[in-house]
């Protein structure tokens, strides 16, 4: 078989990579992350069940997918500079210790290549979550302003906040994101090295593995990520000026909720985290033998 190198891999193949792997989990995941986001923004559901009972009421099964032309576009870009970052920050690594491309990667420095990835990330990520959210937890029920689409979402938040707007919650989601990408990559690499006794890249593994592990570095990402999701998600469909920070969000939070409230839609996010991050890595590692075979 065709040796995968992810370790030599050019920053193009993780580019290209990534950004296939990103369509896969948006395709994969996308009706549970509605009904996270429903959660997490309202009180008026009991359980992630009564979320989509309501949620497929009030919309239909075309509702479940409100929102996923702004994350489906947005994936390419968002998951291809995240699989980039990743790649860069395990270059970081070896032209600090000065290892050959070949050579395996610690622990530690695998963790450090995945918090690295969160930082480039970040600037798509931002604005395309802030629109994917108010498009989620907008309706024609009163909940909010139903908008036509991402285009109609974005042009709304420009209007009512300016451009600025857009960027709420670019703190928040670095604050979800750095230790989230660091428990995704590490439990990744960990769980498809015990099962493939490889790490990253070093040779061709099977789709089991790889889903097996992409599944639950998806779960371990999600576990250290939901409380800050939560306050990204509360501050990024505020009405505009409500909050000053995520410090604020999360001070009324305390306060008026409970920390019970920092994992709400817990429920959907590790529904989701299995089958939609075992796409992505499956479409990821694939793509990248594939592009291996080619060139």
């Amino acid at each position: 078989k065709q040796e995968v190198k992810a370790s030599g891999t050019s920053g193009v193949k993780s580019f290209l990579s990534g950004g296939f792997g990103g369509m896969c989990l948006v395709a994969a995941g996308h009706p549970l992350d509605l009904l996270k986001v429903r959660m997490q923004t309202s009180t008026e559901y009991k359980s992630t069940l009564d979320c989509f009972r309501k949620t497929l009421a009030e919309s239909g099964v075309r509702g479940m997918y409100r929102g996923m032309a702004a994350p489906l576009v947005g994936a390419t870009p968002v998951f291809a500079i995240c699989f980039w970052g990743y790649d860069m920050g395990q270059k970081i690594m070896r032209r600090v210790y000065n290892m050959a491309p070949t050579d395996k990667l610690s622990t530690n420095q695998i963790l450090f290549a995945g918090g690295f990835s969160a930082i480039p990330t970040t600037a798509l990520m931002a604005p395309m979550e802030r629109i994917k959210c108010t498009l989620q937890v907008s309706s024609g029920s009163g909940s909010g302003a139903a908008y036509k689409g991402p285009a109609d979402a974005a042009l709304g938040i420009i209007r009512t906040g300016g451009v600025r707007s857009l960027f709420k919650g670019t703190c928040a989601t670095l604050l979800r994101d750095v230790p989230g990408s660091v428990a995704y990559f590490g439990a990744y690499e960990l769980i498809k090295k015990a099962l493939t006794s490889q790490s990253a890249g070093q040779g061709a593994i099977s789709p089991a593995a790889i889903v097996a592990a992409g599944g639950l570095a998806g779960m371990a990402n999600w576990a250290v990520a939901i409380p800050p999701d939560v306050l990204k998600s509360r501050l990024q469909t505020a009405p505009e000026g409500r909050y000053a920070g995520v410090r604020q969000v999360f001070v009324e939070m305390m306060r008026t909720e409970g920390p019970g409230a920092l994992f709400r839609g817990m429920g959907p996010a590790m529904l989701r985290a299995f089958p939609a991050n075992a796409a992505c890595f499956l479409g990821v590692e694939l793509s990248l033998q594939a592009m291996n075979r080619l060139w």
